[in-house]
This record gives C-alpha cells, structure tokens and sequence, in this order.
C-alpha cells in the first residue's frame, strides 16, 4: 500500500549539502544521470549484486538507499544502519525482501514504485497463458533442432485457449490486467483473493469470484499467479493443490518463485498431470532447476516480467520524486505503510 499525503516534517540535515544516495544495482542511464544531477548518488555501473557485507557498509554511511528485489535487507542490518539513514527508496513494487518492522522501528521510510509494471508484467503472463497450450517452447526447440519434418496433422497438437477456465490468484492491479486481456482471448476468467472486487468491476472484468482456494483449483485449467509473496502464501501451490487441477492443466508464475514448491511441480509436470508451465521466477533465482530447463513443455523466463525500457525508466523516476519528496520535508507519495502491510 503506498501513502498519497504529504505532509510536512522536518527536512533531514545533509553533511553533503544533498543526499548521499547509494543505488545497488545499474538503472536506466536517463535515471541514473538524474541521480547523479540532483543528489550525492554513488551507483553501481558493473551491475554487480552487493553482498551483504556491502550492503551494511553502505547502510553505515548513506542517507538513502536504493535496493531492489535482489537485495535482502533484513532486521539486523537496518538495526546497525548509521544513524543518517533515513530512507529506504526501494526500485520496484514488493518489499517482502525488506523487514519493514524493523525500519518502522528505527523510523526509516520505506517508499516503493507501485504501478508502473503493471502492463508489463500482466503481457508477460498472457505470453505463458497462450505460449504454454500451445506448446511454443516446444515448437521452437523443434525448428532449431533441425528434426521438424514438416506439418503434419497430429504434430505438435496443443490446446486450444478459448472457452478454458483461467484461474488467477491476487486481483490486485497485474491481475486485474491479466483478466481484462484473457477476456478478448475467450477465456473464462475466475479470481480467487483476500478481498472481492465490486460488482461493478466484477462484471467489466468479466471475471467471477471463488471464495475457496481449493475450489478454484479444481475449476481451473490454468492457473497464473499475481499475489506478494508473505508467509501466508509461501509454498501456497503445494503438492495437494497441485492434485486438485484438471489432469493437463497448466501452471503460469510471473509473481515470486517461492509461491510455488518447486519440487511439487517438477513431480507432476513429470508425470504428465500438469501439460506445461510458464515461468519468469524460481526459488532459488538465479539457479533455476534443471529438471525444468529440461521439460520440453516449461516456459523458463529469467525474471523479465518487468523488463521494458519504459517500465524501467517509469520505476527510476518514482524512486527519484521519493527522494525528492522525502529530502524537501514531505512525506514520500509511495511511502509503503507498515502497518497495511503486515494486516
């Protein structure tokens, strides 16, 4: 949830005259010569991850920091930040890999950039939503392989997208996209969430509330995810709701890997009772298992669910009027809220 007030409070002091601004990874040139116009920012050009020890330093001497989902900020970094840390600018929407309690309690800020991956995001899931049915990784293995013998009227037969039951979990705004695109595809589209849309917006969607989680997974033929990962949701597509879906079914997760236990899935893509699956996330990213590299029929994606130059370039600039915002006296206009957060 993000904070659209800005209220006033007292401009933090800079030894530097202007934020000292440390950014974790390389961002888009045009936002990172912004940075490098506006404030004391210290970027990281070779795009390597820093380690945590780097991280701590870093912290010890920044007044922002700008991490990004690659980084894991925990409890006892934010309790040994130096004491001008005063603002954590995350680049991107989910702050699961931020212990928000414990920069709530040493009064840190934590802002994020909701929003603008939106459409992205929601596009590379329809790629799996269409791609996995119709078998297209496997299709262009075959073309490459040089083995295609050419059409045939039983080859690389798929499934058909229209009339199937798309299941979707999360309706926030990504999910929200997904169904309004599965609508012109003629997809049957049922949600299942913590809370129900309006009618109203039920009914422009196109998409049916399922109250049970349970019971969308026995009605769905795929099933794409769009929740934040929490300890509540973590391993929420386990082995037994697995068993629940339609014998061929298919799995899409452009979300977070740990959604999803991973040896689950490779048991039953192996079996055959899942068809296929598309994936932009893993739990061990980078380190993507090879039984899934392996199955012909498994879309693997390196995280590029948000990878546009224009979402990226989106995302730079809200991190910068965070800062901006925060540096003048006001409170952030993304300021995640930890209490929303962790209810």
């Amino acid at each position: 949830m993000a904070q659209t007030q800005t209220s006033q409070h007292t401009p933090p002091h800079f030894p530097e005259g202007k934020p000292k601004v440390v950014v974790t990874r390389h961002l888009a040139p045009s936002v990172e010569a912004r940075m490098s116009e506006l404030y004391n920012a210290v970027l990281n050009t070779d795009d390597n991850p820093m380690s945590r020890d780097a991280l701590i330093e870093a912290m010890a001497d920044c007044d922002v920091l700008v991490p990004t989902v690659t980084d894991r900020i925990d409890a006892e970094m934010i309790e040994s930040a130096g004491e001008r840390l005063g603002l954590i600018a995350n680049f991107g929407a989910g702050t699961e890999h931020i212990d928000l309690a414990a920069a709530a309690k040493r009064k840190i800020i934590v802002t994020n950039t909701p929003g603008v991956f939106t459409d992205d995001t929601a596009d590379l899931a329809m790629a799996g939503i269409i791609g996995v049915p119709r078998r297209i990784r496997e299709g262009v293995e075959l073309i490459r392989s040089g083995k295609w013998t050419g059409w045939a009227p039983t080859g690389m037969l798929g499934r058909k997208i229209g009339g199937k039951v798309l299941g979707i979990i999360g309706m926030g705004r990504i999910g929200q996209a997904v169904a309004h695109r599965a609508r012109a595809f003629g997809l049957e589209v049922a949600y299942y969430g913590r809370r129900r849309l309006p009618e109203a917006l039920e009914q422009m969607l196109g998409a049916r509330f399922v109250d049970d989680l349970d019971t969308l997974m026995e009605e769905t033929d795929i099933l794409t995810l769009h929740c934040p990962l929490t300890e509540e949701t973590r391993h929420m597509i386990d082995a037994r709701r697995i068993a629940l879906m339609k014998p061929g079914s298919c799995i899409v997760n452009t979300a977070r890997g740990e959604l999803i236990d991973e040896e689950a899935l490779i048991a039953a893509l192996s079996s055959g009772h899942l068809a296929g699956a598309g994936l932009d996330v893993y739990t061990d990213e980078p380190n993507v298992d090879r039984r899934l590299i392996a199955h012909p029929n498994v879309m693997t994606l390196p995280h590029i669910g948000s990878a546009t130059v224009e979402g990226r370039e989106a995302s730079g600039e809200k991190v910068i009027a965070n800062i901006r915002f925060w540096s003048d006296g006001h409170r952030p206009p993304d300021q995640v809220l930890t209490a929303l957060v962790q209810g």
